[in-house]
């Protein structure tokens, strides 16, 4: 005949077996946990990489567009002073005739009388003419600022092919 176990043997197994029972589910638990950290980390790691991408893209584009900024000022700046420079070689050109006219009016080969209203109309003509020289060039300079590069016309092209 088989012995029966006292009562308190009983409990003693029924604990170790919760205390077996109670390990085996914590040590799976922690297996889910630590499988869920790693991939929480995996995702984490993946979303940095993207995000370190897109910023480095971002900036490389922003340094780009700056770029292009500063070389179409260059640009425009370049073709103002241009603009500026011829417009006032116009104008000392336009100064230099006038002094001559200045001079061969004062020349004694005319008479006094004549040779004062000349050279009074030759100095306004060239005032006006340096005046007007000086408008322009700041009117060309505000639009040589503002405009788009230019292009040149077709007919000069078209002059230049049939002269070739």
């Amino acid at each position: 005949m088989r012995k029966q176990k006292s009562l308190m043997t009983r409990i003693g197994d029924a604990v170790e077996a919760a205390k077996d029972k109670t390990q085996e589910v914590g040590v799976s638990l922690m297996r889910k946990v630590e499988v869920a950290a790693s991939s929480a980390s995996r995702e984490a790691g993946k979303t940095r990489t993207v995000v370190k991408r897109k910023a480095r893209a971002a900036s490389a584009s922003v340094k780009r567009k700056a770029k292009a900024v500063e070389a179409d000022a260059k640009r425009t700046m370049g073709k103002a002073k241009r603009a500026v420079k011829s417009k006032v070689k116009a104008a000392a050109a336009g100064a230099k005739r006038t002094a001559g006219k200045v001079e061969r009016a004062m020349s004694p080969k005319k008479p006094a009388t004549k040779r004062k209203t000349t050279a009074k109309a030759a100095v306004r003509k060239g005032v006006a003419k340096v005046k007007t020289a000086a408008r322009k060039t700041g009117a060309a300079l505000t639009k040589a600022v503002a405009k788009k590069p230019a292009r040149k016309p077709a007919k000069k092209v078209a002059a230049k092919r049939r002269s070739a």
